[in-house]
C-alpha cells in the first residue's frame, strides 16, 4: 500500500461546535460585510449584510425554533435553492442545537418523503410555498409529533418571519445554553448521498468534521480566502461542498453572494467582481467554448486555435516554474502570449468579473488541457477531490503548487492510502464515522480508512491522480479490464458532449454513448446550417445526423489516440437526453450510469449487431 498524509495546521481546542466560528468572527469584526444580498427593487441592487446583522438574524430565528418546540438534537430539514436565507436557517438550526438535513430543491416527492422519514425530521423549511407543501406532506406521513413546514417566501403564510416573531420571549441565556449544548462529536448534519450507483445513504457529519475542515482549509488557502476577497456561491447549498465553502468564507471574513440560478452567473460577475469561484468543470468548458464560438463568428477560428495553444503552453510554463524547474527563455511564446492576452485573454478575464484570482474545480474530473488553458489566460484552476463522506475536500492543489492532471495532495489533517487493488482510501479530520443506517457501514471501511470507491494512484510528490470509479470498470468478453474515465473525459472535452459513457461489459469490443449538450449542440447546428431536432423521450434514442456524427467522430478518434488499442472505442451512438430529469442525473449533474444504460438498452444493442 502507498500512503500520503498532511499534518493539521489548525488546533480545534477552544471550539465547542460550529456555531463558535460565527461567534468568534462577530467578536473580531462585527461591522465587516459578510454577505451581499440581492434586493427586491427593480434594479436588483445588492445590499451588504454585516457579520453582526447576520448573527442577530441567526439568533432571532434560532429563538423561533426553540419557541416552536425544537429540542437539542432534533433534525431540521432545509429544501431551497441557493440563497441567503439558506445560510441563516443553517446556522440558526445549529444555534438551536438541531441537526440540519439538507434536501435538494429538485427532489421528487418520494425522495422528500424518504429523507424526512429516515432522518426523523421534526421541523422543515422550504424555499418556496411549493417546497413547504412537499415538506408538510412528508411530515404528515410520519407517525411522530412534528412542528410544521415553514417557508422562506415572504409573501406566504408560515414564514421564517413568523418563526422569529414566535421566539421574542426566548431569553438570550436560554439560547446560549442551547447553542453550546452540542459538542464536537455530536452530529451537525445528515447529508443524503445523491446515489449514482445505489440507494441514497444518510451520511452523519459531526461538528468536529466541519470544524476540522473549515479551520484547516482556511489555513491552507489563506492566500485565497481572506477579508479582502469575495465569492459567489451558486452550487446547491444542499451539497456539503457549498456549505463547507460558506463556513470557510464566513469564518475567514470573505464576502459571499448567493445565486439560485446558475444561468445568471456570468451576467452577474461584472457587478459582484468576485476574487474566487467554485465551479464544476462543465462551467469552464462552456466559458472556453463560448469564447471559441465568438471568435469563429468573427472569422477568427484559426487565430483562436493559436491563442488556445499559446494559453496551454503558457500554463505548462507556469506549472514548471511552480515545480522549481529551470525555464529557458522563449521570446516567441512571450510575444504570442502578450498578443493573445490583448486580443482574447483579457476579455475572458473581464467576462469573469476582472478580479478572479483563482477558480476551484470539483465534482468531476477536470481535463488537464482545460486547466492549463485557464492558467495560461491568467486564472489558475485549483482542482480538488472529495466526497460527502469526507466533508467535501479530501485533497487539493495549492497556490504555487498546481499540477494539472492531479487533484493535489491530502489537505491538512487528512491521509490518503491506495489499496492493493488501486482503491483510494481516506482517513482524518473530515472523514465521517459512519452512516445513519449501520447496515450501510458494512464494507465501507477497512483498517480504519473509508473506502471511497474511486481508483487512483499517488505520484512521487504524494499527489493523487484519479483513474475512475471502481464500479465503472469494464471487463470485456476477452478478459480485458478497462477503466473508462480517461477516454470519457477526453470526449467530454468537446463542448457538444455533456456526458460520454463507455460500454462493453462482457462484449467483444468497446462502444460508447455520447449524450449531447442541448444548448451547445443547437448553437453548433445553427452555425453549420443543419437541423437537428432534439426531442426528449423516456428512452435514449440515437441522433443520426451525419454531419453531427462526423464532427463527433473526430473527438472519438482523438480520445482513442490517448489510450491503448484494447481500450479504444470501436462504435458509438449519439443520443439526446433530458438532463433536467432527476431520475437520470443527480442534483450535482452526475450521470446515473445504470439508469442511462437501462433507458438506452435498444441503442446499446444496436452497437453490437
Amino acid at each position: 500500500m502507498i500512503e500520503s498524509s498532511t499534518p493539521p495546521l489548525a488546533d480545534l481546542d477552544g471550539y465547542r461546535n460550529v456555531t463558535d466560528l460565527l461567534v468568534a468572527r462577530a467578536a473580531i469584526a462585527p461591522d465587516h460585510v459578510a454577505f451581499e444580498v440581492k434586493g427586491a427593487d427593480a434594479r436588483g441592487s445588492w445590499r451588504p449584510i454585516t457579520t453582526r446583522e447576520f448573527l442577530n438574524q441567526v439568533r432571532a430565528l434560532a429563538k423561533g425554533f426553540i419557541a416552536q418546540g425544537v429540542r437539542a438534537g432534533d433534525p431540521i430539514a432545509i429544501m431551497a435553492p441557493t440563497r441567503y436565507e439558506w445560510a441563516v436557517a443553517d446556522l440558526a438550526s445549529w444555534f438551536a442545537g438541531a441537526v440540519v438535513v439538507p434536501i435538494y430543491e429538485t427532489s421528487s416527492p418520494s425522495q422528500v418523503n424518504a429523507i424526512v422519514a429516515d432522518a426523523g425530521v421534526r421541523l422543515a423549511i422550504g424555499g418556496t410555498t411549493e417546497h413547504a407543501v412537499l415538506l408538510q406532506a412528508a411530515l404528515t406521513e410520519t407517525e411522530r409529533i412534528t412542528l410544521g413546514a415553514w417557508t422562506m417566501d415572504a409573501a406566504a403564510s408560515g414564514t421564517l418571519a413568523d418563526l422569529v416573531a414566535h421566539g421574542v420571549d426566548v431569553s438570550d441565556d436560554e439560547l446560549d445554553a442551547r447553542r453550546t449544548s452540542a459538542t464536537q462529536d455530536d452530529p451537525a448534519t445528515i447529508v443524503y448521498t445523491s446515489g449514482t450507483t445505489g440507494e441514497p445513504k444518510g451520511v452523519v457529519l459531526t461538528h468536529r468534521n466541519f470544524l476540522g475542515q473549515v479551520l484547516n482549509i482556511a489555513a491552507a488557502y489563506r492566500e485565497i480566502v481572506n477579508e479582502q476577497g469575495n465569492t459567489v456561491i451558486f452550487l446547491p447549498l444542499a451539497h456539503v461542498l457549498a456549505r463547507g465553502l460558506q463556513l470557510i468564507c464566513l469564518a475567514s471574513g470573505m464576502r459571499i453572494a448567493h445565486l439560485s440560478d446558475p444561468s445568471t452567473v456570468v451576467a452577474t460577475l461584472d457587478t459582484l467582481r468576485p476574487t474566487f469561484l467554485v465551479v464544476v468543470p462543465r462551467v469552464l468548458q462552456k466559458i472556453q467554448a463560448a469564447a471559441a464560438t465568438k471568435a469563429a463568428d468573427k472569422g477568427l477560428a484559426k487565430v483562436w486555435a493559436r491563442a488556445h495553444a499559446t494559453a496551454v503552453a503558457w500554463g505548462h510554463r507556469a506549472e514548471r516554474i511552480d515545480a522549481g524547474r529551470r525555464i529557458p527563455k522563449n521570446r516567441g511564446l512571450s510575444l504570442r502570449h502578450r498578443f493573445f492576452d490583448a486580443l482574447f485573454f483579457r476579455r475572458l478575464r473581464t467576462v469573469m468579473g476582472g478580479r478572479v484570482g483563482y477558480i476551484l474545480s470539483g465534482g468531476a474530473a477536470l481535463d488537464a488541457d482545460l486547466s492549463l488553458f485557464f492558467r495560461g489566460i491568467g486564472v489558475p484552476v485549483i482542482e480538488g477531490y472529495g466526497l460527502t463522506e469526507t466533508t467535501a475536500p479530501l485533497t487539493g492543489n495549492l497556490p504555487g503548487r498546481i499540477a494539472s492532471g492531479s487533484v493535489g495532495s491530502p489537505l491538512p489533517g487528512l491521509t490518503v492510502r491506495i489499496s492493493d487493488d488501486g482503491e483510494v482510501l481516506a482517513r482524518g479530520i473530515g472523514v465521517f464515522a459512519g452512516y445513519r443506517d449501520p447496515a450501510h457501514d458494512e464494507g465501507a471501511f477497512v483498517d480504519g480508512f473509508f473506502r471511497t470507491g474511486d481508483l487512483g494512484r499517488l505520484d512521487d510528490q504524494g499527489r493523487l491522480i484519479l483513474e475512475g470509479r471502481l464500479k465503472d470498470v469494464i471487463v470485456t468478453s476477452n478478459g480485458k479490464t478497462v477503466v473508462p474515465t480517461r477516454w470519457e473525459s477526453a470526449v467530454e472535452a468537446n463542448p457538444l458532449v455533456s456526458h460520454a459513457v463507455m460500454v462493453g461489459e462482457g462484449k467483444p469490443y468497446l462502444s460508447a454513448l455520447l449524450v449531447l449538450d442541448p444548448e451547445q449542440t443547437l448553437a453548433w447546428a445553427a452555425a453549420e446550417g443543419v437541423s437537428i431536432p432534439l426531442v426528449a423521450e423516456t428512452d435514449l434514442r440515437a441522433v443520426t445526423d451525419p454531419t453531427l456524427r462526423a464532427h463527433l467522430q473526430r473527438a472519438v478518434d482523438a480520445a482513442n489516440a490517448l489510450v491503448a488499442r484494447s481500450e479504444q472505442v470501436r462504435r458509438f451512438s449519439v443520443v439526446f437526453a433530458d438532463l433536467e430529469d432527476r431520475a437520470l442525473v443527480t442534483p450535482t449533474m452526475k450521470l446515473k450510469r445504470s439508469v442511462v444504460l437501462d433507458r438506452a438498452a435498444v441503442t446499446v444493442e444496436d452497437l453490437y449487431l
